[in-house]
């Protein structure tokens, strides 16, 4: 488990990070999201123990990672945003000597190295310079040596960063797959990336937790959520004006029109569900309903929402 009280940490009169405390529980994927310079970064690094705190404490797995950050740093992997590689050696070299930092030799060394150049897609690299990769391959060798001595705690910063689609898809399916065992902590800008992966997400805005809770439940804030979008084939008659007497709608806006086809947007009020209601209606009418798409919500809309606004939000997950 993770567990942060009540971090700070002041750069001269600039507080980077402003108060934060949040538990993490193992078989978590958290993402970590918040505006540039909101302070995630400031975080994870503290939470790595790469970073002091001006005040509060971090625990992993029982271990205080300011009173004893080498026990703590045995359980954790972090891959910042720019990884620091040895440009001089290969990457089968730099992994190795990776791993004897990490206390492995022989033949459990090479077997570990192997196997996680095989899961990161660099075997076909591995006698190549680190100054020579693509940044999709450093991307990928910094995230090996993460792996390396198979941490229980995880923090990725921007984990897929310089990834074309196919690498990206591989990461993701590791971070999946490695999800049950272990607490992942995942910085990223990529909302898509998230809303795949992640069972919980935190907004950090100006130093501060702004917001803690599912992807599903942070959809249901969105402003869009429940909106129903109708196609309907209705001869003769002007469907906008009859649905808008359905007590849970707020507003019907008319997004196209030709001869008897439209297409409507149903508003719910208080995100209540449409989609009964507006069938009802239109069974009743014997209208053709031809299509029917209520919105999901949408996370960037509540990622704008929260980071705009100067209050605090923590909700549990």
């Amino acid at each position: 488990m993770i567990k942060v009280e009540h971090l700070v940490k002041k750069f001269g009169l600039r507080t980077a990070v402003d108060d934060v405390s949040f538990g993490v529980e193992k078989g978590t994927v958290l993402g970590f999201l918040g505006p540039n310079g909101a302070g995630k970064t400031t975080t994870i690094r503290m939470i790595a123990g790469y970073l002091p705190p001006t005040s509060g404490t971090v625990m992993v797995n029982g271990v205080d990672v300011v009173a004893n950050p080498v026990a703590a740093q045995r359980q954790i992997g972090y891959m910042p945003e720019n990884t620091p590689l040895y440009d001089d050696m290969t990457v089968s070299g730099f992994l190795r000597f990776i791993a004897e930092l990490r206390g492995l030799r022989g033949k459990a060394r090479d077997q570990r190295v192997a196997d996680i150049m095989e899961r990161c897609m660099l075997t076909s690299v591995r006698h190549q310079p680190v100054d020579t990769l693509s940044k999709g391959y450093r991307r990928r060798t910094g995230l090996a040596q993460t792996l390396l001595h198979d941490p229980a705690v995880l923090l990725l910063d921007e984990p897929t960063e310089g990834l074309d689609p196919n690498q990206k898809q591989v990461v993701r399916e590791m971070i999946e797959q490695m999800a049950k065992d272990k607490i992942i902590m995942l910085s990223t800008h990529v909302l898509e990336e998230v809303e795949a992966l992640c069972t919980r997400i935190m907004i950090i805005s100006e130093g501060r937790l702004k917001l803690d809770s599912t992807p599903e439940d942070l959809k249901k804030r969105s402003a869009s959520y429940n909106t129903l979008t109708l196609d309907v084939v209705a001869p003769g008659a002007d469907p906008a004006t009859v649905l808008a007497q359905i007590p849970d709608v707020a507003q019907v806006d008319v997004v196209q029109r030709a001869g008897d086809k439209h297409v409507l947007r149903l508003i719910p009020r208080d995100k209540q569900s449409l989609a009964v209601s507006a069938i009802e209606v239109a069974t009743q009418h014997k209208w053709l309903v031809t299509e029917l798409r209520a919105d999901p919500g949408r996370l960037d809309d509540v990622f704008r929402d929260v980071t705009t606004t100067a209050d605090v939000i923590r909700q549990s997950a």
